[in-house]
């Protein structure tokens, strides 16, 4: 089982708030709501190294540590969401998440002669390191970046809908 590969360390996820990584008491699937920065916060991380889950319990997202590439040996967490399936739903991966795909559509919304650059940017190895260059040689970092974000919330805000999650966003 994959999960008997991995390793845990459990923390809070630090979105913003004073009740940042919580759930809150509201009606809905289990009779809570998801703080989507706990979400965010965990896509946003989201490696090969790790698989995170949000604990339905205390709102807070753990993940299990691949014990071999990390180092980290810490037992317990892997038996608790063998024996409490219920409890933990395992949070969007790098391969579900597509960073690649993420670019092309990014790629996508642009025109012309910077469209057409950052099209053959991302082709062949090392794509992700030519397109961020590129884009921050172009003058369009923060673009990318609110387009990323709002990928992202978007990517969150699905996977709330998909598992029967209110969840609730926090004010800037």
């Amino acid at each position: 089982l994959f999960l008997r590969m991995l390793r845990w360390i459990s923390f809070p996820i630090w979105g913003s708030g004073d009740n940042a990584g919580f759930l809150t008491k509201d009606e809905g699937a289990l009779g809570m709501k998801v703080k989507l920065g706990v979400i965010l916060d965990a896509i946003e991380m989201a490696d090969d190294n790790y698989t995170y889950f949000l604990d339905l319990e205390t709102g807070d997202s753990v993940f299990l540590a691949d014990e071999l590439i990390t180092g980290l040996d810490n037992e317990g967490l892997e038996d608790e969401i063998e024996e409490n399936p219920e409890r933990y739903l395992r949070l969007p991966t790098k391969f579900e998440i597509h960073e690649y795909h993420i670019m092309e559509e990014f790629i996508w919304t642009l025109k012309g002669e910077r469209a057409d650059k950052l099209d053959c940017a991302i082709r062949g190895r090392g794509a992700f390191r030519r397109f961020k260059d590129l884009v921050d040689r172009m003058g369009i970092t923060q673009q990318w970046y609110d387009f990323q974000a709002e990928y992202y919330r978007k990517l969150a805000i699905d996977w709330c809908q998909e598992h029967g999650l209110e969840y609730e966003e926090e004010s800037i």
